[in-house]
């Protein structure tokens, strides 16, 4: 169990949990510099994308050593640990849980060894053929038993199984990516070369970046800014890449059918990452615009849910016309409880990181934006608190469409059932929620907003499309648990 810290985590309420992304990855190849250090700092960039796990694996052209362990960035590692990781290669992961339990057997990178050659591999996304892909490596397996708990273990066996003959992992891969279906943005390593490879709809980002003696890959941009690596490009929808002494070669293995994570604009990508060329805080401050012209309100003041409201509110605020305000304050050093808090301080649940500003709020009428609504109980919470400090009326306004399907390519999703917008109307979640009015940016207006063609976005979560296939039988997070491949 990892100690607590007091770090911050995305959770106002832990009973209305925010929507997580699968993880992040980080890859580096750079002869001479510490990469286990520009990993370490690249996953601190990161540390957004999954806060249960964290690992780095490092290669110096012999063999491969991993370090990872449950918890965030600053727990896992520390000064000792970082300088045993010595080489010239590194991958690097931090993980929330879709397909496998939240348990050290299945923090990442995975690895895997055979006499021919070892693999450590990171991944981003969700499968949804992993049974299918499961069946594969147990008629391929050569004898013994092999447990697959998640589907990053059968894609590492799977490719690590294939790399006996000419061309190794890269020959191996470009055989096995083209049957692997659903999202994957994958930086993995064999001893001697990095590689990176996106799945043709390109589900989820992921970036190649110049260093001044190597290369970079990683899920957002904002991993580049921190480690000095120039952006060069994206890695596009089924494209292998491979990078080593010889520079960077890209295949490609899949014709791309790009459906970009709509999501990763509303929340998931950090404000200072860049997605098809444009920078998130400005397609998060023009969703704001939209939504202002939308869902007009009568009000003296716009405050966000600090953080992740904060740059549709100004955009709000901009096109309405209405002063921007601080009204509510973050306690940023409130994070994973590990003293049971008594009655008394349960009770107050949200108040442990939000506190609002009385003389703000009081006697004015407020327009709240806030990123989303998942379950809608700390949306409940803050307008209950702006109520209580004397708030006259309460507007909500929500920068997204209302998330009413579950995902299954790489967001920790509820079920429907547990979507509040899976089962209330608008009007019902407004009452619910105690608000005076609440408005939602429509799917045309937030689509609208990116800049990206229409039909180049998954936005499955709010019209229940999903542009891959997902069998019953390879829904839910346990899909693997306990299955144990046989030859």
């Amino acid at each position: 169990m990892a100690k607590p810290d007091g770090r911050l985590t995305h959770d106002l309420d832990p009973s209305d949990r925010p929507p997580r992304d699968a993880c992040g990855v980080f890859g580096v190849w750079s002869p001479g510099e510490d990469v286990a250090k520009l990993a370490y700092y690249g996953l601190h960039a990161l540390q957004h994308r999954g806060q249960e796990s964290a690992g780095i694996a490092v290669s110096d052209g012999r063999r491969i050593v991993v370090h990872k362990e449950m918890g965030l960035v600053a727990q896992v590692f520390d000064e000792p640990s970082l300088t045993a990781l010595r080489g010239d290669i590194a991958v690097a992961h931090c993980r929330y849980s879709t397909t496998g339990s939240s348990v050290w057997a299945n923090a990442q990178p995975t690895f895997r060894s055979t006499p021919h050659v070892s693999l450590a591999l990171g991944h981003n996304g969700n499968l949804t053929n992993t049974r299918e892909l499961a069946a594969m490596l147990a008629a391929d397996a050569a004898g013994g038993t092999i447990a697959a708990t998640s589907d990053t273990d059968v894609l590492t066996e799977l490719i690590v199984g294939n790399a006996r003959g000419p061309g190794g992992v890269e020959e191996a891969a470009a055989r096995i990516l083209p049957q692997v279906r659903g999202a994957y943005s994958l930086v993995f390593m064999d001893e001697n070369t990095l590689y990176a490879a996106r799945d043709p709809q390109g589900f989820r980002p992921l970036v190649l970046g110049r260093l001044a003696a190597g290369w970079v890959v990683a899920s957002e941009t904002a991993a580049l800014d921190i480690v000095g690596a120039a952006f060069v490009r994206e890695v596009q929808p089924g494209e292998l890449l491979s990078l080593d002494e010889r520079g960077v070669r890209s295949r490609v293995f899949a014709a791309a059918a790009p459906k970009v994570c709509l999501f990763e604009y509303v929340y998931l990508a950090r404000p200072d990452t860049t997605i098809g060329g444009r920078g998130l805080h400005a397609t998060r401050v023009e969703i704001g615009r939209t939504l202002a012209g939308e869902h007009p309100a009568v009000a003296d003041l716009v405050i966000p849910v600090p953080e992740s409201g904060t740059p549709a509110a100004i955009g709000y605020a901009e096109a309405s016309g209405i002063p921007y305000g601080q009204g509510l304050v973050k306690n940023s050093y409130v994070g994973r409880t590990f003293i049971q808090p008594s009655q008394t301080i349960r009770q107050l649940g949200i108040r442990l990181k939000l506190n609002p500003l009385r003389d703000v709020i009081a006697g004015r009428r407020i327009v709240v934006v806030d990123d989303s609504i998942v379950r809608g109980n700390t949306q409940q919470a803050i307008v209950a608190m702006l109520r209580e400090v004397g708030a006259r009326e309460v507007h909500v306004r929500i920068a997204s469409p209302p998330v009413k399907w579950p995902c299954f390519y790489g967001i920790d999703f509820a079920t429907r059932d547990e979507l509040v917008a899976g089962r209330h109307s608008v009007d019902e979640i407004c009452a619910a929620i105690g608000a005076d009015s609440l408005g939602y940016v429509s799917l045309d207006g937030l689509v609208a907003a990116t800049l990206q063609r229409p039909g180049s976005l998954c936005r499955a979560c709010f019209d229940g499309q999903y542009p891959v296939p997902v069998p019953e039988s390879e829904r839910g997070k346990h899909v693997l648990e306990p299955v144990v491949s046989t030859a």
